[in-house]
């Protein structure tokens, strides 16, 4: 019998992975899934209380849900944390794919750091790890489990920076002279135009062993940005705003959900309309 469009969203027992689940908008994707019925499992490192924050969801939400302290740029670690999700919950769905570094780079003996003739190294390899690697070694260990049960879903979260470029123009400060002037770091518009990669890779990949896999590329949420900041993003999108944090979780639950069961190798792009302009 046909499925009604309420029960195609309906995670009921689905254990859904979420790396930096601790985190902003990793909490937010937890908490959609937990609403559809879905089994949360957030991966983030110590630092972070994934414990804490997914008793939390719990709560609120009613359903099981488990934080693992987690290195995702260590394959023995991610290992572990499948081998204790399979012998608590005997089963993997889903994984979103949300950890990144997003560095807070700061001007020192007079040379911004973020910017490309000065951007060191070893944060160059120190987030591409995170949000490359990481992606990868998830995909490949949690991804494989999916594809040998012969189900499930991977849900890489990109960025509108991953079809523009970044308008520097947004993290200009006064007074600055222009070789000290802050801009977005490479690696951000790097690591999410690979995920986008990653995911089209995969979805060929695995379609014949039913692991679907897509995108997301989200514009910016309100998250305390100083008030010049938003004003001046504000400018470039057609809908005059920033998304509210929870904009995207019914994007997140369709695209988890058998609601978008024949769609696979895609990347929804949620902006405000930033990318039509």
């Amino acid at each position: 019998m046909p499925r009604t469009v309420s029960q195609r969203f309906d995670l009921t027992g689905r254990v859904a992975i979420i790396t930096g689940g601790a985190g902003f908008l990793g909490l937010k994707h937890a908490e959609s899934l937990a609403q559809a019925g879905g089994i949360p499992v957030l991966l983030d490192l110590e630092a972070a209380l994934p414990a804490e924050r997914a008793r939390a969801v719990e709560k609120a939400a009613g359903v099981p849900a488990l934080g693992l302290g987690v290195d995702i740029t260590d394959l023995a670690s991610v290992e572990g944390a499948r081998d204790a999700i399979l012998a608590r919950f005997g089963r993997i769905d889903i994984l979103i794919n949300n950890a990144a570094n997003n560095p807070k780079m700061e001007a020192r003996d007079g040379l911004n750091f973020s910017r490309l003739e000065h951007f060191p190294v070893e944060i160059w390899e120190a987030d591409l790890r995170v949000g490359l690697l990481g992606a990868f070694l998830c995909s490949r260990v949690f991804g494989t489990e999916m594809a040998h049960r012969g189900t499930g879903v991977i849900l890489n979260i990109a960025s509108d920076l991953a079809l523009i470029g970044p308008d520097q123009r947004l993290y200009r400060q006064p007074g600055l002279p222009e070789s000290e002037q802050p801009v977005k770091p490479v690696t951000y518009s790097v690591v999410k135009s690979g995920l986008v990669g990653l995911t089209r890779y995969l979805a060929t990949y695995w379609a014949d062993a039913g692991v679907r896999v897509n995108a997301l590329s989200p514009g910016g949420a309100y998250n305390d940005q100083p008030p010049e900041f938003v004003d001046r993003l504000a400018q470039l999108i057609p809908l005059g705003r920033m998304a509210d944090p929870d904009e995207y979780q019914a994007t997140v639950l369709y695209l988890c959900s058998d609601a978008s069961s024949y769609m696979t190798g895609a990347n929804v792009v949620v902006d405000g309309g930033r990318t039509a302009w």
